[in-house]
């Protein structure tokens, strides 16, 4: 118990960190442009990053890291191991001021850990099989990606802002609003197909057939599961129309939602007994291999009972399941909670998971607030330079205010992945979508909290090393900036919010002329960002290796 109170504590230590680190991404343009003093700038960007709480409800990215390493590799001792590490080069490099990664310096901690803790308990064991290789590859290809994708919208906002014939900037900036609504609606009814094919088990079924090909149980458990969602499937385009529950209740009506309790509730067995906990304990010892088959065996056994469960109602069935299974009072408990089952209401869950409308409509009053901008300064006053640093001042705060929502968004998420996974391997709970509603609002208040503490040796770098910026290029670097979040948080790709930034200020910079970048500095900055995961990855390994002594 004490083990797992200290990696909450020291994850939102970390958090926390991350927050101050990272505050020179969201304030430093709008301080170097005197947009807002330092102080201003601080509290504007810890609000709108604890607003991110309110606006993101699905959690990719917070899935994404805490299913970084597999199951079988995950442990209390490599997760503080892992975090240890990361806030260590996490100080190290605010010391410095040097803009790297918080995101991925808690990847590599993590990975680094897992991989020591494989090597002292297996012996060389092969790199996939610790860590899932396709997220590190879309986490290592996103070190690179974000910073140009975020440079090339910046480079774009800045020349449509900069286009001279107004009818032109307009009819850009009305198709870039069109373009970037279809892509989150997109995203959107992407989304939405996962969780549907999570919800009908088609992802579990394949990963159980990949692991035994001539299982015919598990071929025809897919086969069926793949028939029920390409029933589903064609009612998820309506959702924009009638709304997720409608369809969720359309999808109820032609799906045997019935037939997914018996599964739904032989995992809740499983969740009582902790059994994901015993299947990792004999993954190290072999001795206790037998205790766990004959647990799935007595599960096996108890099939008919769940049938009843209509019928005989949540406590009989509960009772009857713990009397057969000679459970302990605590563990039929602990069953009760996990035998309330309502299908119809966790579908829709599922689906309403999907929802960015929010980000949708940002977007529209986004691109709406600027053409208004410009129509006021361009054509219903007499245009002067003054009037267009004024409009771009006002408007760096809408552009800053959402670069700091895609921050939170973005970088909370990455602590909750990694308490998230903390609770599972303690046995707390057996999935991260049981995660407890404390953990997200504890996340975003440490980082809205670190934020407000600030980090002005990196806000020197970011504000002033890199390119001299002035309002406008503000404007487009943290515009440019927080669409990068966005995108990618909608994708569940965990992206560095400083490598993000430091792309678009190089965007708006590079706009001007290419001498206009301090390359350098620039470069200084990338070794940095690529040095981040191994040497975090060698800490974190050090670091197993010393409380291997002690824990």
């Amino acid at each position: 118990m004490t083990l797992i109170v200290v990696i909450i504590i020291l994850a939102l230590v970390f958090d926390y960190i991350n927050g101050f680190h990272d505050a020179a991404n969201s304030i430093a343009t709008i301080v170097s442009t005197k947009v807002l003093t330092p102080l201003q700038a601080v509290l504007w960007a810890a609000v709108f990053n604890f607003v991110a709480y309110f606006l993101f409800k699905d959690h990719g990215v917070a899935n994404t890291i805490s299913k970084t390493v597999a199951d079988s590799y995950i442990t209390l001792p490599v997760i503080l191991s892992g975090l240890i590490a990361a806030i260590f080069w996490n100080l190290l490099t605010w010391w410095y001021g040097i803009p790297s990664s918080s995101s991925h310096t808690l990847i590599g901690g993590f990975a680094g850990a897992a991989l020591a803790h494989a090597f002292f308990t297996k012996g060389w064991v092969a790199f996939s099989s610790v860590v899932e290789m396709e997220k590190i590859v879309k986490t290592v290809l996103f070190i690179f990606l974000a910073p140009l994708i975020g440079m090339i919208i910046s480079m774009f906002i800045t020349i449509v802002t900069i286009q001279r014939r107004f009818l032109v900037k307009v009819s850009i900036m009305l198709l870039a609003g069109a373009g970037t609504w279809m892509m989150f609606d997109h995203f959107r009814h992407t989304k939405m197909e996962e969780n549907l094919a999570k919800f009908l088990r088609v992802e579990k079924y394949k990963k159980d057939l990949a692991k035994n090909p001539q299982d015919s149980v598990a071929k025809a458990k897919l086969a069926k599961a793949e028939a029920n969602y390409a029933k589903a499937v064609v009612y998820l385009p309506e959702a924009d129309e009638i709304g997720t529950k409608a369809v969720a209740e359309k999808i109820a009506n032609v799906v045997p939602l019935d037939e997914l309790e018996g599964s739904k509730l032989k995992d809740g067995i499983g969740k009582a007994l902790k059994l994901d906990l015993l299947k990792k304990e004999a993954f190290y010892n072999p001795a206790l291999k037998p205790k766990y088959d004959s647990i799935l065996a007595e599960i096996e056994a108890v099939k008919p009972l769940l049938k009843g469960y209509r019928t005989a109602g949540r406590d009989s069935t509960v009772h009857m399941v713990a009397t057969a299974m000679r459970m302990s009072a605590e563990e039929e408990l602990r069953l009760t909670k996990f035998f309330t089952v309502d299908l119809r209401k966790d579908l829709y869950k599922e689906l309403d998971k999907a929802d960015n409308s929010y980000l949708k409509y940002g977007i529209a009053l986004t691109v709406l607030i600027f053409l208004l901008a410009y129509i006021y300064v361009e054509k219903l006053s007499t245009p002067s330079t003054y009037k267009m640093a004024s409009m771009f001042k006002k408007l760096q705060l809408m552009s800053s205010a959402a670069f700091s929502v895609g921050h939170g968004g973005n970088d909370a998420q990455k602590v909750m992945g990694i308490i998230g996974a903390a609770l599972i391997a303690n046995g707390d709970i057996s999935d991260f979508s049981e995660m407890k509603a404390w953990v997200p609002l504890a996340c975003y208040t440490a980082i809205g909290l670190g934020t407000l503490s600030g980090g002005w040796k990196i806000v020197k770098t970011m504000g002033t090393k890199i390119t001299k910026v002035t309002p406008l290029e503000g404007v487009s670097a943290e515009t440019a900036g927080a669409m990068t979040l966005f995108m990618t948080e909608q994708m569940g790709i965990p992206v560095s919010t400083t490598h993000t930034i430091t792309g678009s200020i190089i965007g708006v910079g590079a706009t001007k002329r290419l001498s206009a970048v301090r390359w350098g500095v620039t470069r200084s900055l990338l070794w940095a960002w690529i040095l981040t995961i191994p040497v975090s990855a060698t800490v974190a390994g050090l670091v197993y290796y010393l409380t291997r002594m002690f824990l």
